[in-house]
């Protein structure tokens, strides 16, 4: 018969030894969860930066729109200082108004522009009940035009789109050029 001997050294883990353990394991998870969380955050600021620049191109889109459909002349495509219709400096981003054409005097800013996060109560996407957020005054957009030197009826068109997230200021501008023609 084959007896199991006993080592009086084989005693198991110490109280000492799992403590330390415990610590190493706690500073893994630690570090695990704050990489999660950078990870969110800049999931979320990533999100940010694509609405500013939806928000510049369809500035952008709404100004070709209003040339190429005879809205505004080539003349009007200009800032209220150089005798266009566009206004000057940082404005809220606010409804086109009557003409369509965002950055000008007429946009509604008693109908702010909102982003659409998800359904509402009733779980039906594009409802009265949609749950929206307000982008003023987080979120402002400055369209700057300027006649390219040396060059009949051409401008450069700059839109800057200025928003504040988590703390952080944070911009993405646009470039283009317009020409008279069509």
């Amino acid at each position: 018969m084959n007896h199991i001997r006993s080592n009086s050294r084989d005693r198991g883990f110490t109280l000492i030894e799992t403590m330390i353990a415990m610590v190493i394991l706690s500073f893994g998870i630690l570090s695990v969860a704050a990489v999660y969380t950078q990870g969110i955050q800049a999931s979320s600021i990533n999100q940010m930066s694509f609405i500013a620049q939806q928000k510049a191109q369809e500035a952008m889109e709404t100004i070709f729109t209003a040339r190429d459909s005879g809205t505004l002349t080539f003349t009007n495509i200009a800032n209220v200082s150089q005798g266009g219709v566009f206004l000057d400096g940082a404005q809220q981003l606010c409804d086109a108004g009557p003409d369509g054409v965002l950055g000008t005097a007429d946009d509604n800013c008693n109908i702010p522009d909102v982003i659409v996060t998800g359904p509402g109560p009733d779980n039906v996407l594009g409802t009265a009940d949609d749950t929206v957020i307000n982008l003023n005054p987080w979120m402002t957009r400055t369209i700057a035009i300027v006649p390219v030197p040396n060059t009949a009826e051409l401008n450069q068109v700059t839109i800057t789109v200025k928003y504040t997230y988590l703390g952080r200021t944070s911009q993405f501008v646009l470039v283009s050029y317009i020409s008279g023609w069509a």
